[in-house]
């Protein structure tokens, strides 16, 4: 009989399912949209019932669109967008305020204050971040501050906290399950990366109540059965996006690196058992709970399609995202003009949460295309500053880097990545590896394969990029975009 995992990506700007058969090729996939609500500068909102809604629709959609049944199915892999907050009432679950997104600027304050009272070494020693209002637990704490009741609550035990897998989960398993893996957990600024435990100073610190944490479980084994369809399927992975993503290129060894272009820019590279310390602005994070616990440096880019969407959405300057490399292919580059995506500040190795977006070197022959064009190399620029850390970080020479996700389809931008980095630009036949990790890991789980060695040999490349630039120009332009960078790190509104 066929074997056959449903994969749930949940990311930021949609909800995803996507069937993989037991070659690992997706045989069906459904995908609806997000609304992403901004109601003051700098912060990013969504609904929780809006994100459980499109779940369940792509859910019944994929199905729908394939030849199998749900009772076909035999596991259920979810992966999601991280740090994004959700606290509800653990007996109603109805949702006690929106989720306030990773990208979301709101918690600045406490953050700013948490710097204040020196606490950056310990939360950096325990839990490999930055004190930064990316991650959860200061977001927590906003919602507890600023929405009355909800702290009360919590100290009644009537309050569940979670990120978006483990309020999916909860509502697959109608309230039966609030559990979470050790990637999302790393990534909350509660959970001690190094004992693999929640804090308890740490908790105390940001006055959040234990009662509302998940359990913490590895990114691959039955976490309990979702009710579906009247079939009970057992749900057996559950990890962050990003490392999805790095487990679904086949990054196993020490110094593998990814890229995923997604509505952030995230790149991984694979320490294994060692716990890196960074001291140029990279995070340090579980890369996955398999085999043991492994770990992985990272650096966080927070706007990268994001800022594509909002040339479409905002600026209204295409119809369609797909129509980018249109438009690219009408102009010769960016003609000198650079572009600061700094919506909601700057992620690595910045880190400067108050900078917000700029524009430079336009002049009266600036197109439209221009600005296209320097609004996608704005992605490429943007990574080469977190692998410049990368390098120094790991004293590794990093010569080739697989990319996924939606923006890595674009050619024009995937020839630019390789020119600015210098470096092999490896593009895989499946795109969708953040929901193809999911998938291998819950695979895993119930046996459909048997280890890491049987998905290195699924794995397939599709196409190679590398560098037609001289080094000159190549310096030449990154110098430009560096004095973009700083110039916009100047001006605070």
């Amino acid at each position: 009989m066929n074997k056959y995992v449903l994969a749930i990506d949940q990311g930021t700007t949609s909800s995803r399912a996507i069937i993989f058969n037991e070659k690992a090729k997706a045989i069906a996939k459904s995908q609806m949209e997000l609304s992403l609500q901004a109601p003051h500068s700098g912060w990013v909102e969504q609904n929780p019932l809006e994100i459980w809604e499109t779940v369940i629709a792509v859910i019944k959609d994929v199905v729908n669109d394939s030849d199998i049944s749900f009772a076909d199915i035999n596991a259920i892999g979810i992966t999601n967008q991280r740090e994004t907050t959700i606290l509800w009432d653990k007996h109603t679950g109805s949702p006690l305020y929106n989720a306030i997104v990773w990208q979301s600027r709101q918690s600045s304050s406490i953050c700013d204050e948490m710097v204040k009272k020196g606490y950056r070494d310990i939360i950096q020693d325990k839990t490999g971040l930055l004190i930064n209002p990316y991650f959860s637990a200061s977001k927590i704490k906003w919602i507890f501050d600023n929405v009355p009741g909800t702290f009360e609550k919590a100290q009644k035990e009537e309050v569940l906290f979670g990120t978006v897998d483990s309020y999916i989960m909860w509502k697959l398993t109608n309230g039966k399950v609030h559990a979470t893996d050790y990637t999302n957990a790393s990534r909350t600024m509660l959970f001690n990366i190094r004992t693999l435990e929640w804090d308890d100073e740490l908790l105390e610190l940001f006055n959040i109540p234990k009662s509302i944490l998940p359990t913490v479980k590895t990114s691959s084994e039955i976490y309990g059965y979702a009710n579906i369809g009247n079939n009970e399927i057992p749900i057996a992975a559950v990890i962050g996006d990003q490392q999805a993503a790095l487990f679904g290129q086949c990054c196993f060894d020490a110094g593998d690196i990814k890229n995923t272009y997604g509505t952030g820019c995230f790149m991984l590279m694979n320490t294994k058992n060692k716990i890196v310390k960074s001291k140029h602005g990279l995070l340090t994070t579980i890369a996955w709970g398999f085999d043991g616990v492994e770990y992985a440096l990272e650096g966080s880019v927070f706007v990268a399609g994001s800022a594509i969407q909002w040339l479409r959405d905002s600026m209204r300057m295409f119809e369609k995202s797909i129509d980018v490399e249109k438009y690219s292919d009408r102009a010769n580059g960016s003609d000198g003009v650079y572009f600061v995506p700094a919506f909601v500040g700057l992620g690595a190795p910045y880190w400067d949460n108050d900078a917000r977006g700029a524009t430079f070197g336009l002049t009266r022959g600036t197109k439209k295309e221009h600005f296209i064009n320097a609004t996608v190399e704005s992605i490429a620029y943007q990574s080469r500053d977190v692998m410049e850390a990368m390098i120094a970080e790991s004293d590794i020479q990093i010569h080739s880097l697989a990319v996924d996700g939606g923006a890595s389809g674009n050619n024009y931008l995937m020839q630019f990545q390789a020119n600015i980095l210098d470096c092999k630009i490896i593009r895989p036949e499946c795109l969708e590896t953040t929901a193809l990790g999911a998938a291998y890991l819950a695979g895993l789980a119930v046996g459909i394969w048997k280890n890491k060695e049987e998905l290195r040999r699924l794995h397939g490349v599709e196409q190679v990029f590398v560098s037609n630039m001289n080094n000159k120009k190549r310096e030449d332009l990154y110098n430009g975009w560096k004095k973009a960078v700083e110039a916009t790190r100047v001006f605070k509104r």
